[in-house]
């Protein structure tokens, strides 16, 4: 049967959570409409019923957090998406640019008991096709030490942990240059208007590729 969560409460949650996932300030309520394409007021309301769900903790034109329960919840929901998004790409033949907002919607309506399937069948997946850690069933979430590449300096070399999901077309620009989850990069280059990488591999560097800022600003390292 499908999940009788709130999936209103659920994209809340999921998306607070993913705001500090990989960086530590946490997320505002203009910050949180901004994310969500909703208004202001909506979040104001919608963060006073988590807050008194205990999901949350909130005071006026302050931070939310949220607190073990949420936390939980939104982890509860993370799982479910990228172990989609998994699924979608082993499964089905969808490209990494095509699973998101595919997940985003079956994510709320398939059941606990297909969830363990999918994730039985895939043979419990750590990382989506994203590089973004699944959580497991308990919530346990691996972490690493990271460097986000648009900070890294010249001389740099790491594998790639994740790559931001949020623009389809800078994922297809990355995997023509065979930059994937997993692979190894050297920072060559770092400049306002760009950021130059070789692929590593075998200990040998491969030509560079010249990034965008907004391309550095989705992919993370190893630190």
């Amino acid at each position: 049967m499908p999940r009788a969560e709130n999936p209103a409460i659920e994209d809340y949650l999921k998306t607070v959570y993913a705001h500090t996932e990989w960086q530590v300030d946490p997320i505002t309520p203009s910050v949180l409409a901004a994310k969500l394409g909703v208004a202001p007021s909506s979040v104001t309301e919608m963060v006073k019923k988590l807050a008194a769900q205990g999901l949350v903790t909130h005071a006026p034109y302050r931070a939310i957090r949220l607190t073990d329960v949420g936390r939980d919840r939104a982890l509860a929901v993370v799982r479910r998406h990228r172990l989609i998004e998994t699924w979608l790409v082993q499964e089905f033949g969808y490209g990494w640019d095509e699973v998101h907002d595919e997940a985003e919607v079956l994510e709320h309506a398939i059941s606990d008991r297909l969830l363990e399937a999918i994730d039985e069948r895939l043979g419990r997946p750590r990382r989506d096709p994203h590089g973004d850690a699944i959580p497991s069933a308990d919530g346990t979430l691996p972490s690493e030490p990271f460097v986000l590449l648009a900070d890294a300096r010249i001389g740099h070399v790491g594998s790639v942990i994740r790559i931001s999901d949020r623009d389809p077309a800078t994922l297809r620009l990355l995997d023509e240059a065979g930059i994937r989850p997993g692979c190894e990069l050297r920072v060559t280059d770092a400049a306002p208007d760009a950021t130059s990488v070789a692929l590593v591999s075998g200990g040998d560097a491969h030509p560079g590729v010249a990034l965008t800022p907004s391309a550095a600003e989705s992919i993370w390292l190893t630190a």
